[in-house]
């Protein structure tokens, strides 16, 4: 989930996300976007985003890699996600 760079020289591209398994990254997007239909700090992060002037597409995308964090770290302490 983190943007790959798209520069040559002196020109500087936009950043994409392309790298890593494709299957995970479309689960990790669709999970950011059910996440902003309920009342959770998920939905709270983005909303600040927002808030602080991130287009709605990379304020996703942000979301979705905080999810990837945030799996990953239960899976290491093997603990539950309280919200």
């Amino acid at each position: 989930m983190a943007p790959l760079n798209n520069d040559s020289g002196l020109r500087r591209g936009q950043r994409s996300i392309r790298g890593g398994r494709r299957r995970v990254r479309q689960a990790l997007y669709m999970a950011a976007v059910a996440s902003l239909r309920t009342q959770s700090p998920l939905n709270a992060f983005y909303h600040r985003l927002r808030q602080a002037g991130k287009p709605p597409k990379p304020a996703l995308v942000a979301l979705a890699r905080k999810l990837l964090v945030t799996i990953n770290a239960i899976m290491k302490t093997r603990t539950s996600f309280a919200t």
